[in-house]
């Protein structure tokens, strides 16, 4: 069974899709990414394929694969890897926005078991959206830009591209990643561009990485210009990075209050966060 349905009040929509109960939960053998593997019969660098589990509906989700190395992440495959990734994610957002039943396309990736990756190989998904769904339709509203001034929560900079945390994060690690020149879409970066987000992202995830000492269980996604309606022109750029986890090992759940109300509780000061990433330097790869 696969349905979308609205809540009455809000509006707010779920896809029901009783199928994918079945999909398959972390291999302990014969990882499908892998080289020889169910989705990659053929050697490869990087690689796209229809997810066969899709949550919107066939034609609209796909699997993006980082790399053959199944010990491998985005922090590890250095700038030239990243790059790669990135012409791959620009590539697919072209062709899938290009399509007139596309309006947002969604780049994304959940890593570690932690925030729900069923299968360790590094990869990421794309969601192609025939509407532009409500939390980047209200950022688009609002007008979303790079903090000009995030001073004593700035991370990182490398050329127009800058990390900070922002001023009042919901997850206890959370980070903005944006040019401060305005982009749209990772599609519209030229080669410069996706060149200096490559580079930001290696350092910004090798510093995540050196947080704990240990990988750390991420979300990260891809915010960026709808494809097409009135707000094709609108956006800027940018990938969001946040992490459940308050302390190694140790991770936040939110309380019902919190739920229920959409007001959050921080215990993680964001100047503090970002001075430890700061000190987490390490030689970019």
């Amino acid at each position: 069974m696969r349905e979308l349905r609205r809540d009455p009040h809000l509006g707010t929509r779920v896809h029901v899709d009783g199928s994918r109960l079945q999909r398959p939960q972390r291999p302990v053998t014969d990882c499908p990414f892998c080289v020889g593997g169910l989705e990659a019969p053929e050697p490869y660098t990087v690689r796209w394929f229809p997810n066969r589990w899709p949550a919107l509906g066939q034609g609209n989700n796909e699997v993006v694969l980082f790399s053959p190395d199944h010990d491998a992440s985005l922090a590890t495959l250095g700038v030239d890897g990243v790059r790669r990734v990135i012409d791959l994610w620009a590539e697919r957002t072209a062709a899938l926005g290009a399509r007139p039943d596309v309006a947002y396309v969604l780049v994304f990736e959940n890593r570690g078991a932690e925030v729900g990756a069923t299968i360790a190989h590094p990869h990421g998904q794309i969601y192609a959206f025939d509407h532009v769904p409500d939390r980047p339709a209200r950022l688009l509203a609002a007008g979303w830009c790079p903090d000009p001034a995030p001073e004593a929560r700035l991370v990182a900079t490398h050329a127009d591209w800058t990390a900070w945390v922002p001023w009042a994060p919901m997850y206890p690690v959370e980070l903005h990643v944006a040019p401060m020149t305005r982009i749209g879409r990772i599609d519209h970066l030229d080669d410069a561009g996706r060149t200096a987000m490559a580079t930001i992202l290696v350092d910004v995830l090798g510093r995540l990485d050196r947080l704990f000492d240990r990988p750390l269980p991420y979300m990260l996604w891809l915010e960026q210009a709808p494809t097409g309606g009135d707000m094709a022109d609108t956006g800027w750029l940018n990938v969001r990075i946040v992490s459940p986890w308050r302390r190694a090992g140790l991770q936040r759940i939110m309380g019902a209050a919190e739920v229920a109300t959409d007001e959050y509780v921080m215990e993680v000061v964001p100047e503090d966060l970002a001075g430890r990433l700061r000190d987490a330097t390490g030689d970019a790869r």
